[in-house]
């Protein structure tokens, strides 16, 4: 087993932990600067590791998630103890459930003075305690001889089954004391975790093709282990070898190119109920088919007896809980999708009329529904409908450019008129809906990859959560552009008001005064001018018309921008399939 070699005959514990990083090929961390674990991001220039410093803890949890999701490397953040722990705890909560691959280093008290607790300890609290309730797993280092283990066994964690958080918890008199070295400590990343996922079982991998060959009707549904597999090729692949419609968890919406023939994008609902209903067969890649799927129960999908499945993802704890499955295969989905096309390649499926025909009857239902949602477009209203900033979007930013969505109403404006065209390339939250996350997923996007560009459609109300970080793209010369809607309203939140308070005059009138509403109203912040402050270029625009020129400009300043875009308040409660959105959340009745 080869030894990483190293020069000095004393070390900080933190610079053991650098060291390990470097040797996972770690390029960037992300956190707030801390006398408390000195020793260790001190060290990070030596080893060619960037530190990227948000202004909020929670801001580094979401962009290691974000930095994460589209390079599908590790994603690393620090804390500091006591508050800046209590700080990152919200990101640790959604990147957990986002399902992302994130290692959390955080300093704690020196040993005597917390192990045990004599009460009254500043900056204290059972950190591990808290985290490992919240995190994939959670570990506190009681030594500098065991700083090693523990990392090596974190980052097992890390790279085995889901992707979620891993937490390792670092006194600071160990992080910052220096220690005489020893050799073991360090080894390259072969010596102590799997590089590879093991094959799936043929026979397996032929029962599938079996199943799928036999089909009359049969579809793919893809969850976001398509993306952390790097599988979203393969994917296409298999679909048009057999001729099959693809649906998509929230999750996953970015896992396929929404051009291509056989995606039906989660935003034609009725053409996605329609695909899981009619279809025999599912092949569920990745996906827990959670809540926002129905959790795969009848009226959204057909029924146990009318549909068989199977059931492909690197977690064994999900495989056949929600939806019964006839074949359950644990499996990496870029190995199983790799073994299955080269199965059916050698069977030379037919192009069979009745899919062909099927499919083509999903597309006309999608170009109806696309009809009647582009109708919204049709007013050139001041200030502007919601729908036009999306719609804008695209006519000015490449086909590969990382979109990420953040807030209520608006999020599902941006989704229902954003069209994905080059596979990984939105962010959001989709399963816990955290608002401001998006500000600093937009960081860590133009971080991981530079030569994009890279914008966040967000609601003000999100965007009051985090604005701060428009400072930390100044700082980083991250040149991202946020377009704020702007409704000066808790939106989402403000028309369940309208209908629990006053249903009647809600529907006639289509809004309530606000003193008929219960704290539903916010005050203005113009966010151009906020921009401008901490030194990136801001715009003001309610115009329609106006918009692509403000985006133009923006895109061209080469700095961070914030758009502040009015949009008419009414039109933007009233978003697009709210009471599907709604449906979503509820429990099927089959």
């Amino acid at each position: 087993m080869a030894l990483l070699k190293l020069k000095a005959d004393k070390i900080s514990g933190g610079e053991v932990i650098t060291r390990i990083l470097a040797a996972e090929g770690v390029e960037k961390v992300f956190g707030i600067i801390d006398g408390t674990y000195f020793g260790m991001y001190s060290t990070f220039g030596d080893h060619d590791i960037d530190l990227i410093t948000p202004r909020h803890e929670t801001s580094a949890a979401h962009m290691a998630g974000a930095y994460a999701r589209l390079t599908g490397k590790l994603g690393v953040c620090m804390a500091s103890n006591g508050p800046g722990v209590a700080n990152i705890l919200p990101g640790v909560a959604v990147e957990e459930a986002e399902g992302n691959r994130v290692l959390l280093i955080t300093s704690s008290r020196r040993q005597p003075i917390v192990n045990p607790d004599r009460g009254g300890t500043y900056q204290y609290f059972p950190q591990v305690d808290v985290i490992g309730a919240m995190a994939k797993w959670s570990c506190h280092v009681p030594d500098v001889e065991r700083i090693a283990e523990i990392m090596r066994h974190a980052l097992r964690q890390c790279y085995h089954g889901r992707p979620g958080v891993v937490h390792v918890d670092v006194p600071e008199d160990i992080m910052n004391g220096t220690f005489q070295f020893d050799p073991s400590w360090l080894r390259a990343p072969m010596g102590y975790r799997a590089q590879h996922h093991p094959e799936p079982p043929v026979d397996l991998v032929d029962a599938a093709a079996d199943l799928l060959m036999k089909s009359e009707l049969p579809m793919i549904h893809v969850g976001s282990g398509v993306i952390h597999a790097g599988a979203t090729d393969l994917v296409m692949e298999l679909a048009e070898l057999l001729d099959t419609p693809i649906t998509t968890s929230w999750a996953a919406r970015a896992a396929v190119d929404e051009r291509r023939r056989h995606v039906i994008p989660m935003v034609y609902l009725d053409a996605v109920k329609k695909a899981r209903t009619t279809a025999d067969l599912v092949l569920t890649l990745g996906s827990r088919l959670g809540e926002t799927d129905w959790w795969g129960k009848a009226p959204y999908w057909a029924r146990p007896e009318d549909q068989k499945m199977i059931q492909v993802d690197i977690d064994p704890s999900i495989l056949g809980a929600n939806k019964p499955a006839d074949l359950l295969i644990q499996a990496d989905i870029y190995r199983f999708l790799r073994r299955l096309l080269a199965v059916i390649r050698q069977r030379r499926p037919q192009r069979c009329s009745q899919r062909t025909s099927h499919l083509e009857s999903l597309r006309r239902n999608m170009v109806k529904r696309r009809a009647k949602l582009d109708k919204r477009l049709d007013a050139d209203a001041v200030p502007m409908k919601s729908a036009h900033i999306p719609v804008e979007c695209q006519k000015v930013f490449d086909d590969d450019a990382i979109l990420v969505i953040d807030g209520g109403n608006t999020a599902v404006w941006a989704n229902f008129y954003h069209q994905v065209r080059t596979p990984n390339t939105v962010l959001s939250t989709p399963k816990m809906g955290m608002l401001g996350a998006g500000v600093s997923q937009a960081l860590a996007a133009k971080a991981a990859h530079p030569d994009r560009q890279v914008y966040c459609i967000i609601g003000d109300g999100a965007m009051g959560f985090h604005p701060q970080e428009v400072e930390t793209a100044v700082r980083h010369d991250l040149p991202v552009i946020y377009l704020v809607a702007c409704d000066r309203q808790w939106g989402m939140v403000k028309m369940n008001q309208q209908f629990a308070l006053k249903p009647i005059k809600t529907l006639v009138n289509k809004s309530l005064d606000e003193d008929e509403t219960i704290n539903a109203d916010l005050g203005e912040i113009e966010w151009d001018e906020l921009a401008r402050s901490m030194g990136a270029h801001g715009e003001r625009v309610a115009d329609p018309k106006q918009l692509q020129g403000a985006i133009e400009r923006a895109r061209d300043s080469g700095l961070p921008a914030v758009i502040h875009c009015d949009v008419d308040p009414v039109n933007h409660m009233w978003a697009p399939e709210l009471k599907t959105f709604k449906d979503m959340h509820g429990e099927p009745a089959g």
